[in-house]
């Protein structure tokens, strides 16, 4: 894929102390999962090229010398930190990235289109059959089922193919020198030598995303010392290896650790009767499954749904878009990330990785009054007009809008980029 992957963002909750703050949706300040959801190819905008090369900075340079003495006193040794910074250096094109972060929200259903496309869907099962025995054993082992896992790793890092090459030690102190959250990247610039002092990992080796998530799974350093486990026996909880395993033994022992149930679902998507109280929905509304039934919400088979304890119904794009019950197993996932969307995503994943239908309720048109298929026919039919969008999943993103644009250009149309059932019309 020609564009960069967009980051998965939590909300800005306690997921801090956790993990990158944020698929990350989308895009925040610290999303900063080297992979993330793949890019759909309309949708993602072209990253610059950076290169993430030191710069000479005396401002860094007297920072890393005042911070030596603060992490030898939590600490960290004199032969560490020597080792550390040996060719470290301040990173402009990571201030630059922290500091260009474009809040933006994708809907639901484009959302899904990436995070669970046929091919992301394609791969996941080549993976889980790959990795199966495994897989086996770290569900054996703290109760995570195979598919969870691997969804997991398919949304953080595409099954490890986008893990990350920025070096962890020059980000996390350029950020921490002149980011908008010093305090929290010295936070895990300290956790980060504890790695390298421990002997899990060597400097050189310790590579991942422009603000230090790390490997497979896209561990913040503070997650790692916390979560990462040893699966292999070798002494190391390795999660840089392109042997997978450690990595994904550690984010399985992450959700066991926040209280995943085995053999619990996500959550089901339902339909909702007509005349459904929305105020009802949402997260914080938990009611029996039973008292669920009798509001007359039943699954997409007209069934009541299993019941697994206290439940919620979600509508994530309102009673037009396609409905949810979230059980436990959903909040122990927004343990890893916060964002509704991502949870949605991971749950929904790791149900197609082990055969399970697309989302079968409908979304509602865009703002525009375009579904999904005529947003994907217009794609279609500006490539054919010779105004590439790079793909055609539906998602309008900055490489559709350039199309778009020229198109209008061409034929002496205002230049908006802004996608219309006029257009698609025109087009046709």
């Amino acid at each position: 894929m020609q564009d960069q992957p967009f980051s998965i963002p939590p909300r800005r909750a306690g997921a801090l102390s956790r993990r990158t703050v944020g698929l990350g949706l989308l895009a925040t300040a610290l999303s900063a999962c080297a992979g993330g959801v793949l890019p759909g190819a309309g949708s993602s905008p072209r990253a610059p090229e950076m290169q993430f090369r030191p710069a000479p900075n005396p401002g860094w340079d007297r920072w890393v010398a005042s911070f030596r003495s603060r992490a030898a006193a939590q600490g960290i040794s004199t032969a560490t930190l020597d080792r550390a910074f040996q060719g470290a250096g301040f990173l402009p094109d990571v201030v630059d990235r922290d500091r260009n972060q474009t809040e933006f929200t994708r809907s639901l259903e484009d959302y899904l289109a990436i995070a669970a496309s046929d091919e992301r869907v394609a791969n996941g099962r080549a993976e889980l059959q790959r990795h199966r025995a495994t897989l086996a054993a770290i569900e054996a082992r703290y109760g995570v089922e195979a598919h969870v896992v691997t969804a997991i790793w398919g949304m953080e890092s595409s099954y490890g193919t986008r893990r990350g090459t920025v070096p962890v030690i020059s980000a996390l102190s350029t950020l921490a020198y002149d980011g908008r959250r010093g305090a929290f990247f010295e936070q895990q610039l300290v956790a980060a030598l504890r790695i390298l002092q421990s002997g899990d990992i060597a400097p050189e080796r310790m590579t991942g995303s422009w603000a230090g998530a790390m490997g497979h799974t896209q561990f913040i350093p503070t997650s790692y010392l916390q979560y990462a486990v040893d699966f292999t026996g070798d002494g190391r909880r390795d999660i840089w290896s392109d042997d997978p395993t450690d990595a994904l033994a550690s984010a399985a022992a992450y959700l066991s650790r926040s209280g995943w149930r085995r053999g619990e679902p996500w959550g089901v998507e339902v339909r909702l009767p007509q005349g459904f109280n929305a105020g009802l929905a949402g997260r914080r509304s938990t009611r029996s499954v039973a008292d669920w039934t009798a509001q007359g919400v039943r699954d997409m088979d007209g069934r009541p749904a299993g019941d697994y304890g206290p439940a919620s119904v979600i509508i994530p794009q309102g009673l037009a878009g396609p409905a949810f019950m979230t059980f436990r197993n959903f909040t122990v996932i927004t343990r890893y990330n916060n964002a509704e969307n991502y949870v949605i995503g991971v749950g929904h994943l790791s149900d197609r990785l082990r055969g399970g239908p697309p989302i079968r309720g409908s979304f509602p048109p865009d703002a525009a009054g375009m579904t999904r298929a005529d947003r994907q026919e217009l794609q279609r039919r500006l490539t054919a007009a010779g105004f590439d969008t790079q793909g055609t999943d539906g998602v309008i993103g900055p490489n559709t809008r350039s199309a778009i644009r020229a198109y209008q250009a061409r034929s002496g149309l205002p230049q908006t980029g802004e996608p219309s059932r006029e257009l698609l019309a025109r087009l046709r």
